[in-house]
């Protein structure tokens, strides 16, 4: 199975992308932490990313706050799926990193999600590793049908409270 990395622009964003961490080492899936910057390591994040593909990885999470460019620096050094997690920051709540992820130029693309939104990176991270990968895709389909269940069961309460 394809490693997933998480890559952050500050160890500042641990509290976020530990979320992100948690949920791919649920899923049994292998991941790698680091902390690289798109302005003041940049020559290390575009070597990470250059070579990730062949050190196993298959999918790179990347986290930053503020001007954001790490996902971008990332995606114009590999083929590899990049999915970005823009970081809430004191300034402009996290806008400033969503609106410079979701601006990419084409031929370079970067999937986002929500600010804050680590877990769900993982789980878009493996949803793209599932893609050939039957024990991921059941694991995923699992996960669905407990969260339903946990819905469902918290209707059930609220109505016969």
């Amino acid at each position: 199975m394809k490693k997933v990395a998480v890559i952050m622009g500050s160890d500042s964003d641990l509290p976020v992308v530990g979320k992100a961490i948690d949920t791919l080492k649920a899923f049994g899936v292998e991941c790698e932490a680091h902390v690289y910057s798109a302005h003041r390591t940049p020559k290390e994040a575009a070597e990470f990313a250059s070579t990730a593909r062949d050190k196993g990885f298959g999918v790179i999470i990347a986290a930053a706050g503020k001007a954001a460019h790490l996902a971008g620096v990332l995606a114009a050094q590999t083929t590899l799926p990049i999915i970005g997690i823009p970081v809430k920051s004191s300034t402009l709540d996290g806008l400033d990193a969503l609106l410079s992820m979701v601006q990419m130029p084409a031929g370079i693309p970067v999937a986002t999600v929500a600010i804050d939104g680590a877990a769900n990176a993982a789980l878009l991270a493996i949803e793209i590793l599932a893609v050939g990968d039957a024990t991921l895709q059941k694991k995923l389909e699992e996960k669905r049908a407990a969260d339903t269940a946990a819905v469902l069961e918290k209707d059930a309460n609220l109505r016969n409270a």
